[in-house]
């Protein structure tokens, strides 16, 4: 898959959010790259940044969060198109989570592991 094919499929994943929701974030930017850290390397994404619910008065001046989804793990591990659409809209809501301050346990709980 092309990198412009699996950007399109990230940012449709990302507009299939609810807006309630996506009006919410607050100092985050969306990244596609192509390979995950070479500690991490079948890592489909990535949340850095500071969650919601650890900021506090002392928060400001940073640079934005920033959520990286991962092209070639997660092409690795789909078959199909419709298996990357699957994938990238559980990846998408699993970052946008962690800027909520949703742990990898609840995600894993509510299916979005």
């Amino acid at each position: 898959m092309s990198e412009d094919r699996f950007a399109e499929l990230v940012e449709a994943a990302f507009a299939q959010v609810p807006p309630e929701l996506t009006a919410m974030l607050d100092n985050v930017v969306l990244f596609v790259e192509d390979d995950a850290p070479p500690e991490d390397p079948d890592l489909l994404g990535l949340y850095d940044g500071v969650a919601l619910t650890e900021r506090d008065t002392a928060y400001g001046g940073v640079l934005p969060d920033r959520i990286t989804i991962y092209r070639n793990p997660t092409l690795a591990i789909c078959d199909t198109e419709e298996d990357v659409v699957r994938e990238v809209g559980i990846t998408v809501v699993h970052e946008i989570a962690h800027h909520f301050g949703i742990d990898d346990a609840r995600l894993h709980e509510l299916g979005y592991a």
